[in-house]
């Protein structure tokens, strides 16, 4: 029986989230001694666990049917790969940053300056968007201590918190694009293995959907029914039940978390009462 073969970063935060996911998929793995692949007993896929910035190369050339990376590390590598999922984990900033006492006025400061940075690819197209003439100076890691040993006049790095800046004695001044982590797909994947992608993504848009909605439980007068359906954004309609207190129901539906706390007010002004919000462990379309 043919397995679907998926690439995720062998360590770090995001191998922890992509980990995390799979499970929630209700996909079984067992990796306790750290193999360098695994595969699942209860669906048909094998795990790789790679570098991130091998992961497109992988996946290109056919190794792994597919990757869970940074999108930064797809714009960098810039292999012929289908991105077809955002996860909505592993969010960053990939940024500009300077020395804190820089008088910095626009991109055009850069000019003719030294820039070191771990992503010369999508730093070079940026600057030449803006025809910014630098120099990039390429570096393996710890790129924020570039400036402080002469080395560059600043940097081009992931920002998470920006403590690591202000430690350093740097200051972000430009966000030049902002990434989460993505499933990448090779171009030529078999049918076989499409089929058993379509049933994985299946379970991840409902994971991923159980994420952003919550299930919403509130008791309403009867006379403000109308009024209080028309506020909210649900599935379809709520469904509406009445409760043994004369004149009064009780609503069920589902919104989005932030739609929900915009409205709230206006619900309690409509005599809702006795609101509950309940996570939801998935929800299928």
């Amino acid at each position: 029986m043919s397995k679907l073969k998926i690439a995720i970063q062998k360590n770090g935060r995001l191998s922890e989230k992509s980990l995390e996911l799979l499970k929630q998929c209700g996909i079984s793995l067992s990796n306790g001694d750290r193999k360098l692949k695994t595969a699942a007993s209860n669906f048909p896929i094998e795990v790789l666990f790679l570098r991130d910035d091998d992961i497109p190369q992988y996946v290109e050339q056919g190794i792994a049917d597919i990757g869970i990376l940074g999108q930064n590390e797809v714009w960098e590598k810039q292999k012929n790969v289908d991105e077809i999922r955002l996860l909505g984990f592993a969010s960053c900033k990939l940024s500009l940053a300077v020395p804190k006492e820089s008088n910095y006025t626009g991109v055009d400061f850069f000019n003719n300056k030294k820039v070191a940075t771990s992503y010369p690819v999508i730093i070079s197209k940026f600057f030449q968007e803006n025809n910014v003439n630098v120099e990039i100076e390429e570096i393996g890691g710890s790129v924020e201590i570039a400036p402080g040993i002469g080395l560059a006049d600043g940097i081009f790095d992931i920002v998470s918190t920006g403590s690591t800046l202000l430690m350093n004695g740097l200051k972000e001044v430009e966000v030049v694009a902002k990434s989460e982590a993505v499933i990448i797909a090779n171009k030529s994947i078999t049918a076989e293995n499409q089929a058993i992608l379509d049933k994985l993504l299946f379970r991840i848009e409902a994971v991923i959907q159980s994420k952003e909605n919550k299930y919403l439980m509130m008791n309403a007068p009867n006379d403000k029914l109308d009024e209080i359906c028309a506020l909210l954004p649900g599935m379809k309609s709520p469904t509406i039940m009445p409760l043994v207190k004369e004149g009064w129901s009780c609503l069920h539906t589902v919104v989005k978390e932030d739609e929900f706390w915009e409205m709230i007010d206006q619900l309690k002004n409509r005599g809702a009462e006795g609101i509950l919000v309940i996570p939801i462990e998935k929800m299928i379309l």
